[in-house]
């Protein structure tokens, strides 16, 4: 095993589920409610108590170079483009911490991860993707389960990898945009209404349309608006549309 794949593995480790006497679940409508694909995808769950996968979806043999008879989570992370798997290892490292520190361990339930990496196909050359990251069951302790993680193939959109980290909140939980690992993240998290205005932009209502959808003056609207493109580092609502795509919100 790669030392580099060790500390992803490390990291896992000791935030594994322990006691499987009661695990907490995400309800069926919200994994549905939370998969988004703006591109060829595969997916698969990954048991974090022994590192097992499950409900493998073909496309991900079609994609890549892996053996249905011999493919493992390790054959999957050795796909990791070689340049982006430190940041593959920091961000997981990163993830734990923002959780233990600003969401209750409870919630992690109600939050997919996503963020992107580059990763190799099976023609040998490496593309732009989109990982996404949904925990379906977790201990009481807050240990982790099951993962269904969706990797969606994005360098249509995108060759450029921004290296943030994105927190989509479900059931009306904030959600947290364009973190980085190297600052201090303030001012990113997104309320509900934020996120209600993002989605009704992407669906092409202009200010006075929104303020009437959501019970608003339209000078509301207007500021909601200033306020997300400040704290989704959007120069307009074009680049907004295209970092919320690129993120897994909409």
């Amino acid at each position: 095993m790669l030392p580099e794949i060790q500390k992803l593995h490390d990291v896992w480790y000791a935030n594994r589920a322990i006691d499987f006497s009661h695990q907490h679940k995400i309800s069926f409508d919200d994994l549905t409610n939370s998969i988004i694909s703006t591109g060829p995808f595969s997916f698969y769950i990954i048991d974090f108590f022994d590192m097992s996968l499950s409900h493998i979806s073909p496309s991900i043999y079609e994609q890549h170079d892996f053996d249905p008879e011999t493919i493992s989570f390790n054959s999957i992370l050795a796909a990791i483009h070689p340049e982006d798997i430190e940041f593959v290892v920091k961000a997981e490292a990163f993830l734990t911490k923002f959780f233990a520190e600003n969401i209750p361990r409870e919630k992690l339930l109600k939050y997919k991860i996503s963020y992107s990496h580059r990763a190799k196909f099976k023609n040998g050359e490496y593309a732009l993707i989109n990982h996404q990251a949904l925990m379906l069951t977790m201990d009481d302790n807050g240990g982790y389960g099951k993962s269904l993680n969706i990797h969606t193939r994005i360098d249509h959109l995108s060759n450029f990898n921004t290296y943030k980290i994105s927190l989509i909140g479900l059931n009306g939980e904030p959600s947290f945009m364009n973190l980085s690992l190297d600052d201090e993240n303030r001012d990113k998290e997104f309320s509900k209404r934020e996120i209600d205005i993002i989605k009704l932009i992407s669906n092409g209502l202009n200010n006075n349309e929104i303020a009437g959808k959501l019970f608003i003056s339209p000078e509301t609207v207007k500021k909601h608006r200033n306020n997300i493109l400040t704290k989704s580092d959007s120069a307009n609502t074009a680049q907004l549309i295209k970092n919320c795509v690129l993120q897994g919100l909409i």
